[in-house]
């Protein structure tokens, strides 16, 4: 029998803390999000409608970064504090290379990597 390969992920809008369900210690790393609030702010100046163009283009790259890391598990945990997450996990809909990939969305707060840890590992000694 194989064993499931799993990864936990905290995330808001401007970056996302991958850990992977393993022995210990865990380990994270972190993907972060190219939209700045330096960014806004310069695209602001220019036009609203620039900003938000530039947003989505920054965030479908941000999610890309995330999901060719989902890709390489069975099982994943998307938790955070904004709707981050959600956004995340419909874009993986749309794609059906995430079809046999179990993902779970869960809100949580803002937290310390500790904190997570513990987080993914209870989520995951629970299933």
């Amino acid at each position: 029998m194989n064993t499931l390969k799993r990864i936990g992920i905290w995330m808001d809008g401007s970056t996302a803390h991958l850990t992977e369900f393993t022995t210990e210690p865990l380990v994270t790393e972190n993907i972060d999000s190219a939209f700045s609030h330096q960014s806004k702010a310069e695209s602001l100046t220019k036009s609203e409608n620039l900003m938000h163009h530039k947003e989505q283009s920054l965030n479908e790259a941000y999610y890309k970064k995330i999901g060719e890391k989902i890709l390489e598990f069975d099982e994943a945990l998307l938790f955070g504090p904004t709707n981050a997450k959600v956004a995340l996990f419909n874009h993986l809909r749309e794609d059906h290379r995430f079809s046999k990939i179990k993902i779970n969305v869960l809100n949580s707060e803002k937290m310390t990597i500790n904190q997570e840890h513990k987080f993914v590992r209870e989520h995951f000694s629970k299933h």
